[in-house]
This record gives structure tokens, C-alpha cells and sequence, in this order.
């Protein structure tokens, strides 16, 4: 019997693939570009990102991942197609390929099932479905096989998955419909009002790298960035300059709810399990959590430590490659 074992961490922003064996085979945008004449594919991942907002009118660049769930299922099916195969998965007959792929917390039982469906309509002959939060602990490298608690804040591009576990599993968890889209939107909304520019999402996030900050007083020295797009006035191209300071008050409505998010499970948590997070304190993961300050914010906000994990993208891959470990021995 011939087969490979995958982890999929099925993100709106990125697809990430772990091969069992080998490690992180891929790392792309979550973006499929379509010739709607013909319904065929012309491009997935970076290649396609690079299309969006930049397409004639018969091609169209889709992300079929909307806040952690298949917003088009027969697009994100092509998008597995496509990235297994590109990891080694075969459509042979006797070539069988098992997979686990991550789902946010809270989903409900349709949205579960769409993404198991879509993945083995893609090529797998067997799936196992994981939480993100979950997966993100495995991957920091936590220990929450043991009693003590154990809290996990995962930024992704389009939820932002709260949870606290202990005993291999998690205790109380919260998803919030926040990520790194809303980011960008809510930067875009901000120079669309205050500058009059009308710029697009690929444009937005290059701002939110660049100088995005989740706390008051900004990043060091206030760093800028020229930003370009359409005039709304007199429909030319326009340059303006953008700075840390405004891209905070671009941020902190979203940045608000996710501190309130982790308000909120703290509340809810046990009071011996507590005591332990007081202890170890909150790791984040995530690319959200690369946001400048976020971690100051939360620690600020709750009193407790707050550490921001190394390779925070790929912690819910590496997660996956960990449950392949031991479920596909």
C-alpha cells in the first residue's frame, strides 16, 4: 500500500501543508484564480494572489475561505486538489492518502462536515478534523497532555479562536469573526476616510506590516509608508503618507473585541486552571499575532504574561504533523 499523511491548516489567508516525514511542504495564499468561460483553473496560491484586484474581465481571483469556514465549496476543492497533489497525494487506485486538517473552534456541524467533504473530494482516502486552538498548543510546543491549564490566543486571517486546555483537551473556548482580513479592511475604511484614497486589499495588508500597531503610543519613531491608490475626488492616482499612530486608530475597534474576547474566557475559567495561567501566562499564534503591540495590549489588559510563539504561522501546521504522528503511526 502506497500513501502519504498531511496537515492541512485550511486558513482564509494561507494554506499551509505538513507531510509526515518531510515537514512543511507548502505555504500559500488561499486564492484560486478561474477563467469563467471555460470554469477552468488558472492559477492557486501566490500566483493567484498576485491577480487580485488586476484581472480582465472573463478571469476572476477567489478566495473561497471566508472567517475560517468554505464560503465556495467547489473552488476550495479545486484549491485541496491542487495543493495535495502538489504535496505527493496520487490518485491511484491503491495510493491512499490520509489527512488532518484543522477547523476553528465553535463551527457548527454542516460547516465541519463541508470542509471533511471537500477534502476527501479532493483526493483523501481517510480525515481527521481538529480544532485550530488545539493544534496551535501542540505546535508552540505546550504540554496539555498534564492537568495544568494551558491558554492558546490563535490570530488567523479570518477568526481569532480563544481557548484554554488541560487533559489533551480544551475547557472553555471562544471564536470571534476577527482576524487579519478585518485588519485590512478596517484600513482601508480609515484612509478612504480620512485621506479620500481608495486602495485595495493587497495594498492594506502591505500598510498593516509596514506600520500597523495595536497600542496607543504606536511603534518606535512612528514609522510611515507612502500608500498609493485611486484619488476619490478626481478619480486619479494619488500618493499619501500613512503613519503608526493612524493605523492604530484604524485598528482599535477590532483589537478592542479581541482583548474583550480574552476577557471573556478568563471569566470562564475554572478557578484551579486560573491559577495556572497566572502562572505560565497566554501564548499567541497566528499570523494576527504579528501585529506590532498586541501582545503589550493583552498583557496590559489582563495583568498577565503574554508571550507571541516562535514561528507563530506555522504553530497550527506544525500541530497537525503532531496529531499525523499519532493517529497514522
Amino acid at each position: 500500500m502506497f500513501g502519504i499523511d498531511l496537515g492541512i491548516d485550511l486558513g482564509t489567508a494561507s494554506v499551509l501543508v505538513y507531510a509526515k516525514g518531510k515537514g512543511i511542504e507548502m505555504h500559500e495564499p488561499s486564492v484560486v484564480a478561474i477563467n469563467e468561460n471555460n470554469n477552468k483553473r488558472i492559477a492557486v496560491g501566490e500566483e493567484a494572489r498576485m491577480m487580485l484586484g488586476r484581472t480582465p474581465g472573463n478571469i476572476v481571483a477567489i478566495r473561497p475561505m471566508k472567517e475560517g469556514v468554505i464560503a465556495d465549496f467547489q473552488t476550495t476543492q479545486i484549491m485541496l486538489k491542487y495543493f495535495i497533489e502538489k504535496a505527493g497525494g496520487k490518485r491511484w487506485p491503491f495510493f491512499r492518502t490520509r489527512v488532518v486538517v484543522c477547523i476553528p473552534s465553535g463551527v457548527t456541524e454542516v460547516e465541519e462536515r463541508a470542509v471533511k467533504q471537500a477534502v476527501y473530494q479532493a483526493g483523501a482516502k481517510k480525515v481527521i478534523v481538529i480544532e485550530e486552538t488545539y493544534a496551535a498548543a501542540l505546535g508552540a510546543g505546550l504540554d496539555i497532555s498534564g492537568p495544568e491549564a494551558n491558554m492558546v490566543v490563535d490570530i488567523g486571517g479570518g477568526t481569532t479562536d480563544i481557548a484554554v486546555l488541560s487533559l489533551d483537551g480544551i475547557v472553555c473556548k471562544r471564536r470571534l469573526r476577527i482576524g487579519g482580513d478585518k485588519f485590512d479592511e478596517a484600513i482601508t475604511r480609515f484612509i478612504r476616510r480620512r485621506h479620500n484614497l481608495l486602495i485595495g486589499e493587497r495594498t492594506a495588508e502591505a500598510i498593516k506590516i509596514a506600520v500597523g500597531s495595536a497600542i496607543r503610543e504606536g511603534r518606535p519613531d512612528n514609522p510611515s509608508i507612502d500608500v498609493r491608490g485611486r484619488d476619490l475626488v478626481t478619480g486619479f492616482p494619488k500618493a499619501v503618507v500613512v503613519n503608526s499612530q493612524e493605523c492604530f486608530t484604524a485598528l482599535e475597534e477590532y483589537v478592542e473585541v479581541i482583548v474583550g474576547g480574552v476577557k471573556e474566557v478568563l471569566e470562564r475559567t475554572p478557578p484551579e486552571l486560573s491559577a495556572d495561567i497566572l502562572h505560565k501566562g497566554i501564548v499567541m499564534t497566528g499570523g494576527g499575532s504579528l501585529v506590532h503591540g498586541i501582545d503589550i495590549r493583552i498583557s496590559r489588559e489582563t495583568g498577565l504574561s503574554v508571550i507571541v510563539a516562535e514561528d507563530s504561522m506555522s504553530c497550527v501546521v506544525l500541530g497537525t504533523g503532531k496529531v499525523l504522528e499519532r493517529s497514522f503511526k
